[in-house]
């Protein structure tokens, strides 16, 4: 019932958005009074820079949209700043308009609008996490096939085309942008410090800083290679072992979290009378808004605390 009004209201702003438009245009067309016409042309031309100004703002250097977009480039998401930002509103207004009309509360509505503005960035957070492990994963072997490449005979070019041709996802997307930039005229060097800065791994750091020194002062990099692969192997081995002593304190925050929830439900089903006036009262509500934030704020303490960077 609510996904239906919520429907029936979209629909209803749009139609009569296109009456308006098509009001407009006719009255253009029959040029009967100009001075009415000339004021939809200077109200529609204002809404249309002020929309410009909001949204697309590409010519103004900004340290947020830069950090966006860099976010947008390690996640992998095939995306402009200017559509994520249209897609985070129109999830805020969604997740504020489900509220309401799920709970008929005010209360609810910001509530909502602020869960739709965060759940865009957790999820883009959660893919730039996910491709950032398989980067680092795959990059052992990329280290790998590069110096036996070098070994053989062959250039460092070469050698990242070779990977480029023979390596997985998201590997092989990245070198193939690397040797894209390259032809259309950027050098080895810039074109390895863009991949730095738009891949957030400190291994791949490691390896460009190392390529970068080589570059410059000499010595054999094949020697570099053998070393920056077994650091990056060791840290593996030791983020593993990080993660299998600290699993258990996770799966406590995950338990201790859920644990209300699960409590709730059960006395809900044996008496719902009982809890029921928590949903209904408003200092109910309050108190169960409460235990949300309570809930949450715990979970993210034990998170931080099992959480232990190599």
């Amino acid at each position: 019932m609510a996904y239906s009004i919520l429907v029936g209201v979209f629909v209803s702003v749009f139609l009569i958005l296109l009456s308006l438009s098509s009001f407009a245009d006719t009255k253009k067309k029959a040029n009967t009074d100009r001075k009415e016409a000339f004021t939809v042309k200077i109200f529609l031309k204002s809404g249309n820079d002020i929309l410009k100004s909001l949204l697309v703002k590409k010519k103004k250097p900004s340290k947020k949209r830069d950090s966006l977009e860099q976010k947008l480039n390690a996640a992998g998401v095939p995306m402009k700043v200017e559509e994520y930002i249209v897609f985070q509103v129109i999830a805020m207004l969604i997740g504020g308009g489900l509220l309401y009309l799920i709970f008929q509360q005010f209360l609810f509505l910001p509530i909502g609008a602020v869960i739709g503005y965060l759940m865009p960035n957790i999820i883009l957070k959660s893919k730039q996490q996910k491709r950032i492990k398989r980067f680092n994963e795959g990059l052992p072997g990329m280290i790998t096939s590069v110096n036996g490449s070098l070994r053989a005979g062959f250039s460092l070019l070469q050698a990242l085309q070779m990977v480029a041709e023979e390596s997985y996802s998201p590997i092989k997307e990245e070198v193939q942008l690397v040797l894209k930039t390259m032809q259309y005229g950027t050098s080895l060097e810039d074109a390895l410090i863009d991949w730095k800065n738009r891949v957030p791994s400190r291994d791949l750091d490691l390896l460009v800083e190392a390529i970068l020194i080589q570059r410059q002062v000499g010595g054999n990099l094949t020697y570099l290679l053998d070393k920056i692969l077994e650091t990056t192997r060791e840290r593996t081995r030791i983020e593993n072992q990080i993660k299998t002593l600290t699993a258990q304190g996770k799966l406590s925050g995950v338990v201790i979290s859920l644990l209300p929830v699960g409590v709730g439900g059960l006395i809900y089903i044996i008496n719902p009378e009982y809890i029921g006036i928590l949903f209904t009262h408003p200092i109910g509500q309050g108190l169960l808004l409460g235990a949300l934030v309570s809930a949450t704020i715990g979970f993210i303490f034990i998170r931080k605390i099992t959480t232990i960077e190599v």
